[in-house]
């Protein structure tokens, strides 16, 4: 991706506890976001993907520790923000003007007792105080317009909406304030494959349109491969692969995104055998020795058990990253 950073996260580390039984989630995270792009982040259950977007927006519940790394924003104009070093107030006036999420269960995420009108209004009298309540009720309705719901549907309360309406709506509250960077944690998970497709395609859309970037979070790569600029895999805490999404595809180069791709039948061409990952993803209290995957992997040898091996790039290549002894031995 040629565009310039807009998010970078270097050398992140969380844990879960502290001392000697803390539980260490997140591991040395290296990822950069570039403007206008899509940057899909894939990976099983417990691998550390919500975890990671919690940390970098700041809403780790306790015993949730960050305890290394750096989180920088980059604005058009002026010095990159440094979001750990935050104050409350401050990171309260960042959020959804410059960064916003977009959470799993639409239906957690809204407040039941509350319309839509009252939900989207709330983020524009919080944020931009000096607007006046017909502003806000005509921005709202400009929200709902731009992810495909009738302006009527303002007066509705979360439960009289389909899953996919509520899913939107948390999606035209993320993007009230036009912030530069949206966040999407497994927003399609909980809907049909119908579904999935129309808010992905109207999610492509307002992305050509508004020109924000986007981490999208799954656990479904073949998502992923349709729409995003490039994938991040996670396994154990770590990024073991990262590459653009066609090379991803035509090319996995860590096994454990091989079998990932194996476990979703194919979108287009010809029908091939489902093959899945043997066993089931590791603890995180009981990390194995090595490379996180070597008990799952099919083509783990020697040096696998020994020593994590180092996210990197083949010589000469600056547009993918692997952390695999088959690809940098030791």
């Amino acid at each position: 991706m040629t565009g310039r950073p807009v998010l970078t996260i270097s050398g992140l580390h969380v844990d879960y506890g502290t001392g000697s039984g803390a539980v260490h989630a997140l591991r040395d995270i290296d990822l950069t976001l570039h403007r206008g792009e899509v940057l899909g982040l894939a990976g099983e259950s417990g691998s550390g993907k919500s975890t990671l977007a919690y940390a970098v927006t700041r809403l780790l519940s306790p015993p949730g520790v960050i305890t290394g790394g750096d989180v920088h924003y980059h604005p058009h104009d002026g010095e990159p923000v440094d979001l750990l070093g935050l104050t409350a107030e401050q990171l309260r006036a960042f959020r959804w003007q410059e960064l916003s999420i977009v959470f799993q269960g639409a239906m957690n995420s809204l407040n039941p007792v509350h319309t839509v009108h009252s939900q989207l209004t709330d983020v524009l009298r919080a944020h931009r105080p000096r607007m006046k309540g017909a502003e806000r009720t005509a921005r709202a309705e400009e929200l709902l317009s731009l992810v495909g719901i009738s302006r009527d549907r303002l007066v509705a309360y979360p439960h009289q909406l389909s899953g996919g309406m509520r899913q939107r709506v948390m999606i035209a509250m993320a993007l009230a304030l036009e912030p530069e960077v949206v966040i999407m944690d497994e927003p399609t998970t909980a809907l049909d494959v119908v579904m999935q497709r129309q808010i992905l395609r109207q999610l492509v859309r307002l992305r050509e349109e508004l020109g924000f970037s986007v981490v999208f979070i799954t656990h479904d790569i073949s998502l992923l491969i349709e729409f995003s600029d490039r994938i991040a895999i996670m396994y154990g805490g770590r990024i073991v692969e990262e590459a653009g999404a066609a090379e991803i595809y035509r090319d996995p180069r860590h096994p454990y995104s091989e079998g990932l791709l194996h476990s979703f039948p194919a979108l287009h061409g010809p029908r091939r055998e489902l093959t899945g990952i043997p066993g089931s993803p590791p603890h995180l209290t009981a990390m194995p020795a090595g490379c996180a995957f070597h008990p799952r992997c099919g083509k783990a040898f020697a040096p696998c058990s020994g020593e994590v091996p180092v996210l990197a790039g083949r010589a000469g290549d600056t547009t993918r990253s692997v952390a695999c002894w088959l690809h940098h031995p030791a």
